[in-house]
């Protein structure tokens, strides 16, 4: 199983940027497909962004489109988040997915991450403040 360590999270004002990071080790074979997910207290995990790791094709939920860019550094085995123009509603623990199965990152009608990664990171959080 993948290990994915998250970091870059912290406290920023509305419409400052934060670039998060995810480190991924411990995996034989390539990973198929990474993902950023987020969840706010006392709502439903959100799907933010993901992308096929060999491909580069990415998806982006409707909420951050425009403002957060998903991409990755195979040399480092890292994946990052840019995230600019924040709004407190982005505030949430932000958590790294990864996944070796061959299967569909994302789905485009309706638009939605696929949930059922194999691997999580333990989570960065990110406040932003009006």
């Amino acid at each position: 199983q993948v290990q994915l360590v998250e970091s870059g999270g912290g406290s920023v004002q509305a419409g400052g940027s934060l670039r998060l990071s995810c480190a991924a080790s411990g995996y034989a074979y390539g990973i198929y497909c990474m993902g950023w997910f987020r969840q706010a207290p006392g709502k439903e995990r959100e799907g933010v962004a993901a992308i096929y790791t060999g491909g580069g094709s990415a998806y982006y939920a409707d909420s951050v489109k425009g403002r957060f860019t998903i991409s990755q550094d195979n040399a480092k085995n890292t994946l990052y988040l840019q995230m600019n123009s924040l709004k407190p509603e982005d505030t949430a623990m932000y958590y790294c997915a990864a996944d070796q199965r061959p299967l569909p990152c994302y789905s485009v009608n309706p638009g939605r991450v696929r949930a059922n990664f194999a691997s999580w990171g333990q989570g960065t959080q990110v406040t932003v403040s009006s």
